[in-house]
């Protein structure tokens, strides 16, 4: 380690236990870094070698405009907040992966502030996407459970699934790179095209049914293959066109709607895959 490098940064702020912001000594840039009592008892102004045992991560925002942006939230969140949010961002790292959109560092504890006003003030967290999101995204949600119990208690309060719901989308953002706004979008369109099958059809499909979540998971990944316009091969189009005309050609009015909303055409092979999945979940008694 060079002389530089042994340099202690300086505490610029305290966020809580285990979260403290500190200056670099050559770059003076503001860094995160995390670690079990790392801000016990410390005080801005107080140095912290960089190689201290208790440093168990350490983030740099890099894009200038997320810098901005983090500055605003340090002076108007909750620096508590900040600081569980801080912990939960580590616990992704570790438990997905280190590689996250950094916009979380700005989007996590906004979120997670603004959820606290509402439950101290009795106000309802209504999730419509609850089911869809547990089951497209169930990696995240449980991981979203986790920081539900560490903001529960660090604010001694009851953290409701469908705000669980909410924290699950946005750490699939962070580990997706899609913005939270698009994921919704996302789980909105799938619920969409649900209720274009129930409506053209005239059955109600059970939410808690293999066939229902087999359907749900498919079009998240037909998305998801349509929005980055990844191609993929169906040898059974032909033969679906063919013997199930009338689930082929709902899957097309899938496709239309999938289109509008993403603004990207749908190939055949999709629709032909759609189709067999429609078929699948309205032909056969519900499990």
């Amino acid at each position: 380690m060079t002389r530089e490098q042994e340099k202690p940064h300086t505490i610029t702020r305290v966020l809580n236990h285990n979260v403290v912001l500190a200056e670099e000594p050559v770059s003076r840039q503001e860094i995160v870094l995390f670690g079990k009592g790392i801000g016990f008892g410390a005080k801005p102004g107080n140095t912290i070698l960089p190689h201290d045992a208790r440093v168990e991560k350490r983030f740099r925002l890099e894009n200038e405009s997320h810098q901005q942006q983090y500055q605003t939230v340090l002076s108007q969140v909750d620096p508590a907040v900040v600081g569980i949010a801080e912990e939960i961002i580590a616990l992704i790292a570790k438990e997905i992966t280190p590689k996250l959109n950094e916009h979380i560092h700005v989007a996590l504890p906004d979120h997670i502030q603004f959820a606290i006003y509402r439950l101290r003030n009795g106000m309802e967290i209504v999730n419509p996407f609850l089911f869809e999101i547990q089951t497209l995204y169930s990696k995240e949600f449980a991981l979203a459970k986790r920081a539900a119990d560490m903001i529960k208690s660090s604010f001694s309060l009851d953290i409701p699934e469908s705000e669980i719901g909410f924290l699950a989308l946005h750490i699939h953002s962070a580990i997706s790179y899609m913005p939270v706004n698009k994921a919704v979008q996302f789980t909105n369109l799938i619920t969409e095209l649900v209720g274009i099958i129930e409506e053209r059809t005239g059955k109600t499909i059970e939410r808690n049914t293999v066939d229902y979540v087999r359907l749900i998971t498919h079009l998240r990944y037909a998305c998801e293959r349509i929005r980055q316009q990844k191609s993929i091969q169906n040898p059974l189009l032909d033969r679906v066109k063919a013997t199930i005309p009338d689930s082929y050609q709902l899957a097309e009015e899938l496709a239309r709607h999938i289109a509008s909303r993403l603004d990207s055409p749908v190939p055949d092979d999709e629709v032909g895959y759609m189709a067999m999945h429609v078929f699948r979940l309205t032909s056969q008694p519900t499990e």
